[in-house]
């Protein structure tokens, strides 16, 4: 017998393709609360803070052309990695040792690796500065491997005319803004050599910034997107839809990346795709195949744009195919800016990303994401509603010296991580379903986007329980778990009679969760009415300087009228807050199948755990 089972066990493994026999499937990494700093990360009190916040994960730390092109030079201090010492060496061994003294913590540590975006001058009366004297006098191949090419220009996107793509923008240190093109495989090499040395630093992962793609007509992105084009279409459809005739002897007048929807044509959205699709592949390459090759258990994210929703002009995935889309990923970073930082309350504009975040949740498969806001005023609503949401709460530029909101991080990450059980790994609770509609946007048409926006606000200003997922995840079997599905392409709002109802102020906005272990669920409340400050002479919205221009006011009286699914019973509400020294027990009642009560006063965020 037990010669028959190795038998049968030899014949399925000679069947699995190469390699496929030791492919170990890696456990999915959960976290719930983590902090990120580009700036003020070397202040004596940072540990301090760590030790009172105890975050999962820190976002902390330079290991691409940031530091390679600006640690060694006068300007290290500045914009954009404020590095504590100057020279390669000296701020790379102060990176060791921070990361050591988080790892002694228990904190996982991610470093940024600039991918891209090159800072220096090719030559001068100085000769060369930046990126382009590394690359000449302090490349260290003990550290990095020998040189891929003896001139760093090979290295660069260029326009039609082979000439550098170049910009002026941030002019640090006068120096002049370079892009490594991510197809060509010696600045591959270059990003390989970088994850390697981070790594041997100890850091636990890397995310990704500056993952962008120009008007690069440099051969690796010529050939590439030919042949992108030859296998995607036939001959005549080149022809008839592209107008190229000739592939091989076609010249491009432009190969875009973003631009403008309203000037978009089928070759310009073609040329968006397969940008970010070979972005995708050289992320693949660099940092899933190579890194975990060196280091097995390697997080890896990238640091993307959403903005309020911006498609086509923006968002770094959004003509991603879906079995590309955060694929090996462990965790999905995206920046909403100013799209959600400023409000104006009696306009009805709350200064949320609440969609933003419920459709990164549907679009990634419930796996960990975080926004950044850019949020260093209304520090209380940026936690709570990414905690609430099912995000992990970032604190980006976390002003831990400061008072006022080194209380508010240490009182709402203490609350998270009390109540971890109910944070870690949850899951989505919701009646009715909102679909992205990725489909049309693939296609150029942004109508029914806008429409998805209307929506989306409309039923959080309603406070429907509902989810976010694109139309083209949108299987039978996940629609069936669902009242009713709303396609923004009809515009039109199902019936809701057997939807929960909540009566409650449209400041408020309102989700459910299913922790991982359990079957309670708990109700989120986070409450966005403040005490706004008045506006400026130009009549803009003044968001005010720091967490004391917060001025959350309380909300109280909200009515919870929670339909009962079948088999769920409940026999306790607690509700909890970070402001509460104990949690409040309200009276409740059944009726209908449903649970009502009301809700105590809070002022932020309370959690109403209806336990079985």
């Amino acid at each position: 017998m037990m010669a028959r089972r190795f038998y049968f066990l030899l014949l399925i493994l000679l069947a699995l393709p190469a390699g496929a026999e030791k492919k170990e499937i890696r456990k999915r990494f959960e976290f719930t609360r983590m902090l990120a700093h580009w700036a003020n990360y070397s202040e004596p009190g940072y540990l301090a803070f760590i030790d009172a916040t105890k975050p999962d994960l820190v976002q902390l730390g330079f290991y691409g052309a940031h530091f390679w092109s600006l640690a060694h030079t006068p300007q290290y201090k500045g914009y954009p990695a404020h590095f504590p010492l100057k020279g390669l060496n000296e701020c790379g061994k102060w990176f060791e040792q921070r990361n050591g003294e988080l790892t002694k913590r228990k904190v996982r540590v991610i470093g940024h690796l600039n991918v891209e975006f090159l800072v220096g001058d090719p030559d001068g009366p100085e000769g060369p500065r930046g990126f382009f004297k590394f690359y000449r006098d302090l490349w260290n191949e003990k550290e990095l491997g020998p040189k891929p090419v003896k001139d760093p220009l090979d290295f660069l996107e260029r326009d039609k005319d082979d000439n550098p793509l170049e910009k002026n923008s941030y002019r640090i240190g006068g120096m002049k803004e370079y892009f490594a093109c991510l197809r060509n495989p010696h600045w591959q090499i270059v990003l390989k050599a970088w994850v390697k040395r981070g790594i041997e630093r100890g850091v636990d992962g890397f995310v990704a910034n500056y993952f962008y793609r120009h008007d690069c007509h440099c051969k690796h992105c010529v050939s590439g997107f030919k042949q992108y084009l030859l296998n995607r279409f036939a001959k005549q459809e080149l022809k008839d839809r592209l107008g190229i005739a000739n592939l091989d002897a076609h010249r491009f007048d432009e190969l875009v990346c973003w631009h403008k929807p309203q000037e978009t044509t089928q070759l310009r959205l073609e040329m968006l795709r397969w940008s970010q699709i070979s972005n995708k592949k050289v992320f693949d390459e660099v940092f899933i195949r190579h890194g975990r090759r060196i280091k097995p258990d390697l997080l890896v994210a990238q640091w993307n744009h959403l903005g309020n929703f911006s498609q086509i002009s923006g968002d770094e995935r959004c003509l991603l195919p879906a079995d590309l889309w955060g694929k090996d990923e462990d965790y999905v970073w995206y920046s909403t800016g100013n799209a959600s930082t400023y409000t104006d309350l009696p306009n009805g504009i709350l200064g949320d990303a609440t969609l933003q975040a419920r459709y990164i949740r549907g679009a990634f498969g419930d796996k960990p994401f975080t926004i950044g806001k850019y949020e260093g005023v209304r520090t209380r609503v940026a936690i709570a509603e990414l905690a609430a949401n099912g995000g992990s709460p970032m604190g980006f530029y976390a002003r831990f010296s400061d008072p006022a909101a080194r209380e508010v991080f240490v009182r709402y990450y203490q609350f998270l991580e009390r109540h971890d059980n109910l944070f870690r790994a949850n899951s989505p609770y919701a009646e009715m379903l909102l679909l992205f509609p990725r489909k049309a946007i693939w296609q150029g048409n942004l109508e029914p986007l806008e429409s998805f926006r209307k929506l989306g606000r409309k039923l959080l200003d309603q406070h429907v329980l509902f989810d976010v997922l694109p139309d083209d995840l949108a299987t039978p079997e996940r629609l069936a778990k669902y009242q009713a599905t709303i396609n923004p392409a009809k515009e039109s709002l199902p019936s809701r009679k057997r939807l929960s109802r909540f009566v409650a102020p449209v400041t408020l906005r309102i989700c459910a969760n299913r922790p991982a272990n359990g079957n309670e669920i708990d109700l989120h409340f986070v409450n966005y009415d403040r005490d706004e400050l008045p506006k400026r002479a130009n009549g803009k919205s003044n968001h005010g300087r720091g967490p004391t221009d917060e001025r959350p006011i309380a909300v109280s009286g909200t009515e919870v009228s929670f339909v009962l699914s079948e088999g769920v019973k409940v026999t306790e509400v607690e509700v909890i807050s970070p402001e509460y020294e104990k949690p409040l027990l309200p009276n409740f009642r059944f009726a209908d199948g449903r649970i009502s009560f009301t809700m105590p006063q809070f002022l932020v965020y309370a959690v109403a755990r209806l336990k079985p």
